[in-house]
């Protein structure tokens, strides 16, 4: 009889937890437990039983196996915390990670290629996209505001003027929230360069000038974020397209912007533009939002087509070129042009050249690091955090997963929940979501049972005289527990993370539905979707407890 342990990830609740106990157990040769708060299952098996079989019967079930091996920790960090750390990266996750790190103790050096420090989100993706969307957005009620009594205007878009103080933004926020927090800080040292691994317990650092300081360390932490990726579509990069880091830095407005990519940096960059006077063309691989619920990724195509975006679905360039005249996409539903290209088809995690293969840091397909709820690699003394791992590509994910992998990395005991997270798509309107889809929960076996509210019953978006959207809200059939949400709205953003609460706190709709809600806000309809699941609310007077 053999012991084996495996990381779950995927699993929201207790019932989840069963699930995957009772598709372990429906293997012959296997007696498991899984224990949900650990996120773990511990299994004894009969030999020859594979650690493939059980990964496989735990896919099968909907969820996600990586099998844990214990592995001595070397050198150095054998039995006790790291009291010297190095981190590689710049960005969220590594600077959460070295404020907490050098907080308990710990020495730390911190390594950045990049020539700015902050990452991707301060310097090319949060906070220049919602700086250029919420301009966009006054530029578009301008010109098409609801109200009637207060005249229609074109504004005139000067996008270099824009930039300016958007850049400037970018510039203080950056100082503020990186730069400025080093100053002072003995604990904390930090080296200009690219790093690779020589050992596991040692990193060359090669600096501009090619020179090379080598740092020693007890625990590292893998921070290196990722970058835009590029599809492999013929004549596609002998072409000067944009990424989303050229688009947020263009001078000017294009006339005609043709999109590839569907999910969330290609939405808003795409509502964005048309805002400010191009005209906008996305082509989807599949659908937009193709992650999410499918009435949300239609409600949005619908609002866009309303603005006069043209979206095709399951469209895939079979070739692209660039002249004089712009790009030239060939497609199936004929020639597309235009004189900007945005490639938004998702990232690439920035692991190559470090070495991972040398030191055993396992990593998937895609170069993503595995990693387990504590952030460990498949190093014992290695971590790693943000968008450089398999985990979900937000930077407030980023900076929780920094924080506890330098709790464990000196001596304590933090684990990266994931079970509820909320997410926000800033269209207009925006998409939100937390928990599990409708289809999501009866995939994993829960009676399921969902109810949408359109806006149109919401008293804030009637006097908002926008109805654009709904809500909608996923229940356990059985006990009436709240499993998810989907929120297509303006102002979707400001909605979920009450909804996260909730699904957190474990709260029933019934519970949910006889909350208060001040009236007149768009949070009502929380409690507005939560009470569809026993009353009709068309028949009910404003806001009705």
């Amino acid at each position: 009889m053999n012991r084996r342990s495996l990381r779950i990830t995927g699993m929201t609740c207790e019932h989840c937890a069963r699930s995957v106990e009772a598709a372990l157990n429906a293997v012959p040769g296997v007696r498991a437990h899984v224990d949900f708060a650990s996120a773990t299952a511990r299994v004894e098996v009969d030999q020859g039983v594979s650690p493939e079989a059980l990964v496989r019967a735990v896919a099968e079930s909907g969820y996600r196996a990586r099998l844990l091996e214990e592995r001595p920790r070397s050198e150095s960090m054998a039995g006790g915390p790291a009291t010297r750390i190095a981190i590689v990266g710049g960005g969220s996750a590594a600077f959460a990670a070295a404020l907490e790190a050098a907080s308990r103790g710990a020495q730390v050096t911190l390594v950045e290629a990049a020539p700015v420090l902050g990452g991707t989100c301060v310097n090319v993706g949060c906070v220049p996209s919602k700086i250029l969307i919420r301009l966009a957005e006054i530029a578009h009620l301008q010109a098409r505001h609801p109200f009637e009594g207060l005249a229609h205007c074109v504004p005139a878009v000067d996008r270099a003027a824009q930039l300016r103080q958007q850049q400037a933004r970018v510039a203080e926020l950056r100082h503020v929230k990186y730069e400025a927090l080093l100053e002072g800080r003995e604990t904390i040292r930090l080296l200009r360069g690219r790093a690779r691994f020589a050992t596991p317990h040692r990193l060359l650092v090669r600096h501009a000038d090619g020179t090379e300081t080598e740092v020693r360390a007890e625990g590292v932490l893998i921070a290196t974020g990722a970058r835009p990726a590029v599809p492999e579509i013929p004549g596609l990069a002998d072409t000067p397209f944009w990424t989303s880091t050229e688009a947020l830095a263009a001078e000017t407005v294009p006339e005609h912007l043709v999109i590839l990519g569907g999910s969330v940096v290609a939405v808003e960059l795409g509502q964005a533009f048309r805002r400010l006077g191009a005209a906008v063309t996305i082509l989807a691989r599949s659908r937009l939002l193709s992650r999410e619920d499918p009435a949300l990724g239609a409600g949005l195509r619908a609002a866009f087509e309303a603005e006069g975006i043209r979206v095709l679905c399951d469209t895939v360039p079979t070739a692209v070129r660039h002249g004089v005249g712009g790009f030239v996409l060939e497609t199936r539903h004929g020639v597309i042009e235009g004189d900007r290209l945005l490639v938004a088809t998702g990232r690439t995690p920035n692991t190559a050249g470090l070495g991972l293969e040398r030191i055993g840091v396992e990593t998937d397909v895609q170069g993503a690091i595995l990693v387990d709820d504590h952030l460990r690699t498949s190093v014992s003394h290695i971590y790693a955090a943000g968008d450089c791992t398999e985990l979900p590509q937000y930077v407030y994910v980023a900076a929780a997963a920094g924080t506890r992998a330098a709790v464990n990395l000196t001596g304590g005991d933090a684990r990266l929940d994931l079970s509820v997270l909320p997410t926000v798509t800033f269209t207009d309107p925006a998409v939100a979501s937390v928990g599990l889809t409708e289809t999501q929960a009866r995939q994993r076996g829960l009676e399921a049972e969902a109810r949408i509210l359109d806006l149109g019953q919401v008293p804030r978006a009637l006097a908002n005289f926008d109805t654009r959207g709904f809500i909608k809200l996923v229940a356990d059939a059985r006990h009436g527990r709240l499993l998810g949400a989907q929120v297509l709205a303006a102002g979707a953003g400001e909605v979920i993370q009450s909804a996260a609460l909730a699904i957190g706190a474990g709260m029933t709709v019934d519970e949910l539905a006889g909350r208060l809600f001040p009236y007149l806000t768009l949070v009502e309809g929380l409690k507005l979707c939560a009470q569809t699941f026993r009353k009709d609310v068309g028949q009910l007077s404003c806001c009705a407890g």
